[in-house]
């Protein structure tokens, strides 16, 4: 594939649609710093996958699309298309059809991303796999950007690595033997969850065959139940009956004893009518001698209450009086109190009036004086700061002066001492040896070292091939032991599952007759078919175990041993006793003897006609033929039946478990072995291990110490060349020592006498001082004097305030006299008026007394005749109440018993009718109906409910019974079946992925050294013609398995000795990577490459070096080249240029120009 063009569309700084075109050659691109030169490449790496923010140079995926300016808006969507050419047809074949492929990825803001090839919806990892296989990719060697040779000098050697699979073409087998792996821990993760739900329907199954039996039980125990709830049920209608026809008597005889009672309520009723006539007259006599007493009483209790309120008036009066006469003494005393009061104010607001006057000229005295000495004080002060000023200046320069001979003396002391510490390091290294012999001596010890180092690898590869063999014979051995624990398993789980289900029951009843019967395998649907559901009956004890049976639970069906029949009829001579095959009780005995076994429906068919009064034919798959012409099709098999193929299952199993278990300790032994053969071969590998990595660990070591001796003879050279340095610098600075001392003594000439100064400064703030308290005392004589002018103001006003509230005062203190004294006069001539009482007032008072008495003689009169009638009238009311009482408690009593009766009824009817209802029959016929004997044998109704109870209780300790237990049964074998192919499935999907896996790690350590063969010798080459001379090859280190191992770069350039990349220098660094990414593109030739100021570190020698590389890899390669670059030459080389300019701030634009044609053109004119 070649990569032809690159469309960019919104993305970054490329917000107009951008073409580049990828041609043959060197594609130049160039541009000031921070134009939008990278965003090209980054463009590329993202279409081809890429999905780091972080590589990117952003926080997120949606920083790539076009934020915006200040002129333009931003966009939602960003869009890099790459035109592939695929005339070779080597892309995937899902994408091989086309000659031209185009990769195109959308992003939409906050939405994410969307890949398309040539229009269709692919994935990520379809994108990934295409370019993978192509040996490129987002983060392909060959996509050398800004840094990457640093990081490639930097990089450890396992990281180094990456570069190696891109030469051998392994990028797409890693990305596969992921995706391998990830299947495989899925299928791994899908068989642990088959096994859990196989596990888990065995464990239902065995479940569902308890069901199955506790349904049948069930059925029995409701069957129980019915005929005992229609037992009952026909015990409380023959109650309620009997109920009903008791109410009915006593209902006529309630009925009687109301009419009785009704007669007598009539002769009462007449004689308390007569009392109550009598009453009107005596309660009016009785009434009008009260209301004459009431009259005279009420004008009694008028006179009294008039003279209590004469009384009251005349103590209010004189109360009264006594208030008005203290009223107006006070009011006297306040009119008295206002006139002192308004003479005094008079006379002090005078007095202050004058004083105001007086005051006026002293204050104008001391304000003239207080500005004199507010004058005199800021003169004094500012002869006092300019004193301050001078001394401050003459200090600070005598303080800058002491400083710097200070910083001096200390510049000359570490200049002392620095003389001293080099005069003792320049004797140290004069007494050091030079160490030649101690380079020469490592040297030897690294060649001795790896040459134990290649003895030991020879015997680690022996070890491996071992160890292989071991773990191969183990992998096998371990296989057969799976198998057989899988097949052990099986058989053993079925076993336990069966054996649970066939195991006797131990629930307080005896155990179906099923349990004692065996058939020979294969008849157990014939044996179903035969009995049937009779299978599911217990057998009958016999007379011996009558005392164990005696605490089993009573069962209303059951088999009992009976002598064999004196002439049975024989069974047609076709048919084949279904006994034979059979071992039973003796109680079966009689049926199995009438029962015969036929090949086929037809045979059966066939001897229908001939079989005797109970006999019937059986076949293998169920189906019966019955003496009376009943013929019944094979169907699903009975529980019974299916209860003895279990058993007869069981029994197989057991057989097969005993071959399973010696297979299984046979393979048990065999992989013992074989692990015992893999361990050891793993010690003696580890061994081998250990021992090379120790002659590595020793090689390492002596490289180290050499290394560490080349260094200590640079570094004594240095240092030689350090110290003579410092000499003279040192000399230098003595030197400037001495001249700023001189320059210091002449500053010190210049500083004044800082004790004249001192002095006239004290002087200065003397006399400052004396003004300010001149000032101080005018200030405060001033301030007294305004104090004292606002307080007479103040107190002016507050006379003026006082002076018209006396006035007020008084003003209403007169008013109040003139009222008080009006009052005080009226209030004595009213008690005057009330002081005496009327003169006849006692006569009054005894007259109304006498009437008083009489009125009350004729009311208790009249009182004691209306008495005796009442107390008549009540004697009658009680009799008649007394007999209607007793009539309506007898009215009750009918009512009760008529609703009893009809109640009695009602219930004898609901009951006929709910009889109906539930049993189809009147209550009457349901002895004969539900068949449970003679009525009058039934026991009470409280008996039989208690036994209900019991048949009740007993099914629902039974708890929720499953009566689709069996059609379950059926579906979870089905399912069974199906989840065992899936397991068989994955098991060999996991399989083939381990061994995929297995022959991609293989098939990538081959190619992986094959690649490393060649890189090692094209970089070699490439090497040698970039440097002019010298020598370089790559190592595997830090592990034995290409796949984890790193990749060491060694390196002599012309004139120096081997050693690591690291100690070379940058430019020597950078063109030895160089060499070994070129060696990887002629090893396994990217269709592009780009180089991203890769030159930026090389001189304009090396540059020419390396556009001379380029040319040749163009020559020698297919790839495509892009070459981001400031240098000059490096331009002059490409066969065209792609100019990144910015015409406006933050939006970026491509021109191109071709070198080849402009040279050609210019050759023709």
């Amino acid at each position: 594939m070649q990569f032809t063009r690159l469309r960019l569309s919104g993305f970054k700084s490329f917000v107009d649609p951008t073409e580049l075109r990828i041609d043959p050659g060197l594609t130049g691109i160039v541009g000031p710093n921070g134009c939008g030169k990278s965003n090209v490449v980054e463009a590329l790496r993202w279409v081809m996958g890429e999905n780091s923010a972080k590589s990117m140079r952003g926080s997120g995926m949606d920083d790539v699309i076009f934020a915006g300016t200040s002129a333009r808006p931003p966009r939602n969507l960003a869009d890099v298309t790459l035109t592939v050419a695929n005339e070779a047809r080597t892309a995937p074949a899902a994408f091989n059809d086309a000659d031209t492929l185009e990769v195109s990825r959308r992003i939409e803001r906050a939405a994410g991303s969307a890949y398309r090839i040539n229009g269709r919806d692919v994935r990520a990892q379809d994108v990934r796999l295409l370019f993978a296989d192509a040996a490129t990719g987002a983060h392909s060697p060959a996509l050398v950007s800004q840094g990457r040779i640093g990081v490639l000098i930097t990089a450890k050697p396992a990281a180094r690595r990456a570069i190696l699979e891109e030469a051998a073409g392994v990028s797409g087998l890693h990305t596969r033997r992921k995706e391998a792996e990830k299947r495989l821990r899925a299928a791994e993760t899908n068989l642990t969850r088959v096994a859990d739900v196989i596990q888990q329907l065995d464990q239902r199954a065995a479940s569902l065959k308890r069901q199955a039996t506790q349904a049948t039980k069930y059925r029995d125990l409701s069957d129980r139940i019915a005929r005992a709830e229609a037992a009952l049920f026909y015990l409380r209608w023959r109650a309620a009956d009997r109920e009903a026809s008791d109410l009915d008597a006593a209902r006529g005889e309630a009925g009687q004893h109301v009419a009785w009672l009704t007669a007598q309520v009539s002769e009462r009723t007449r004689a308390q009518g007569e009392a109550e006539a009598a009453l009107p007259a005596l309660r009016k006599a009785e009434t009008e001698a009260g209301a004459a007493l009431q009259r005279l009483t009420l004008a009694r209790d008028q006179m009294e209450e008039r003279e209590r309120q004469r009384a009251a008036t005349a103590r209010r009066l004189a109360a009264q009086k006594d208030d008005l006469d203290r009223d107006l003494a006070r009011e006297r005393e306040v009119a008295g109190d206002a006139q002192a009061a308004r003479a005094r104010l008079d006379a002090e607001a005078e007095t202050l009036t004058k004083e105001a006057a007086a005051a006026v000229a002293a204050r104008q005295e001391a304000q003239t004086a207080l500005d004199a000495a507010r004058v005199a004080a800021e003169a004094a002060q500012g002869e006092a700061d300019a004193a301050a000023a001078r001394v401050a200046e003459a200090r600070a320069a005598k303080t800058s002066l002491d400083t710097d001979r200070a910083a001096l003396a200390r510049r000359e002391q570490r200049l002392d001492a620095e003389r001293a510490a080099l005069d003792r390091e320049s004797a140290f290294a004069e007494a050091e040896d030079d160490g030649e012999a101690a380079l020469r001596a490592a040297e030897a010890a690294a060649d001795e070292a790896e040459a134990a180092l290649e003895a030991a690898g020879r015997a680690v590869e022996r070890a491996e091939t071992d160890s292989a063999a071991a773990r191969q014979t183990a992998e096998a051995t371990r296989t057969a032991l799976n198998e057989a624990e899988r097949a052990h398993g099986r058989l053993d789980t079925e076993a336990q599952a069966l054996a649970r289900m066939v195991a006797g029951r131990d629930d307080g009843e005896r155990p179906a007759i099923a349990e004692r019967v065996r058939v020979a395998p294969g008849l157990e649907k014939a044996l179903g078919a035969a009995l049937g559901d009779d299978l599911t009956a217990p057998e009958e004890p016999a007379a011996d175990q009558a005392g164990e049976a005696a605490d089993a639970a009573p069962s209303p069906r059951a088999w009992r041993a009976l002598a064999p029949l004196g002439e049975a009829p024989s069974l047609p001579a076709a048919a084949e006793p279904l006994a034979a095959h059979v071992d039973a009780p003796p109680a079966l005995a009689r049926r199995l003897a009438q029962t015969g076994l036929v090949a086929d429906r037809a045979a059966g068919e066939a001897l229908l006609g001939q079989l005797a009064p109970g006999q019937r034919l059986v076949s293998r798959d169920g189906a019966v033929w019955r003496w009376d012409g009943l013929v019944t099709a094979a169907d699903a098999p009975a529980p019974a039946a299916v209860r003895l193929e279990q058993r007869n299952r069981l029994e197989a199993l057991r057989d097969q478990l005993a071959d399973a278990r010696a297979t299984l300790d046979r393979a048990g032994r065999d992989h013992g072995e074989a692990q015992g053969a893999v361990r050891a071969a793993e010690t003696g590998e580890a061994d081998a291990r250990r021992a090379r990595q120790a002659a590595d660990r020793a090689v390492a070591d002596a490289r180290r110490a050499q290394t560490q001796a080349e260094r200590e003879a640079a570094r004594r050279a240095a240092a030689a060349a350090r110290l003579a340095e410092r000499r003279q610098r040192l000399d230098a600075d003595a030197a400037d020592l001495a001249e700023q001392r001189r320059a210091l003594d002449a500053r010190a000439a210049t500083v004044p006498d800082l004790a004249a100064l001192d002095r006239a400064l004290a002087e200065a703030k003397a006399a400052a001082d004396r003004q300010r308290a001149e000032l101080a005392d005018a200030r405060a004589r001033a301030d007294a004097l305004a104090a004292q002018g606002a307080a007479r103001e103040r107190r002016l006003a507050a006379i003026k305030t006082e002076r018209a509230d006396w006035d007020r005062r008084a003003d209403r203190a007169a008013g109040h006299l003139t009222g008080l004294e009006e009052r005080l006069a009226k209030t004595a001539r009213d008690l005057a008026i009330y002081a005496e009482p009327p003169a006849d007032l006692d006569d009054q008072r005894r007259d109304l007394i006498a009437r008083i008495e009489a009125a009350s003689a004729e009311r208790a009169a009249a009182g004691d005749a209306l008495a005796a009638a009442e107390t008549a009238k009540a004697r009658a009311d009680a009799a008649l109440k007394e007999c209607e009482g007793q009539l309506a408690a007898a009215r009750e009593t009918h009512v009760r018993l008529e609703a009893n009766a009809d109640n009695a009824s009602a219930r004898r009817r609901q009951l006929a009718h709910e009889c109906g209802e539930r049993f189809a029959c009147p209550p009457s016929h349901l002895p004969q109906a539900m068949d449970f004997g003679d009525p009058d044998d039934l026991p009470e109704a409280a008996a039989m409910a208690e036994r209900l109870d019991t048949l009740k209780s007993r099914r629902e300790r039974m708890g929720a019974v499953n009566l689709r237990a069996e059609e379950e049964l059926r579906e979870v074998a089905e399912q069974r079946d199906h989840l065992d192919g899936e397991r068989a499935d994955l098991e060999a999907a996991i399989h083939r992925l381990r061994r995929g896996i297995g022959e991609l790690n293989r098939e990538g350590r081959e190619r992986l050294m094959a690649a490393f063969e060649q890189v090692n010798r094209h970089f070699a080459d490439l090497f040698t013609s970039l440097f002019g001379g010298g020598e370089a090859h790559l190592a595997l280190v830090d592990s034995d398995d290409p796949l984890e191992a790193g990749l060491e770069i060694m390196a002599s350039p012309p004139g120096k000795r081997l050693q690591s990349l690291s100690l070379l220098s940058g430019g020597e660094q950078a063109l030895t990577a160089l060499s070994l990414i070129f060696a990887v593109f002629v090893t396994n030739p990217a269709p592009i490459c780009v180089l991203d100021e890769v030159d930026a570190p090389l001189d304009d020698a090396n540059v020419e070096r390396f556009c001379d590389l380029l040319d040749h890899m163009v020559e020698r390669t297919r790839t495509r080249f892009l070459v981001v670059t400031h240098n000059a030459v490096t331009m002059s080389r490409v066969s065209r240029l792609f100019g990144v300019t910015m015409p406006e701030r933050g939006v970026s634009q491509l021109v191109s120009v071709d070198l080849d044609e402009a040279e050609a053109m210019a050759a023709s004119v």
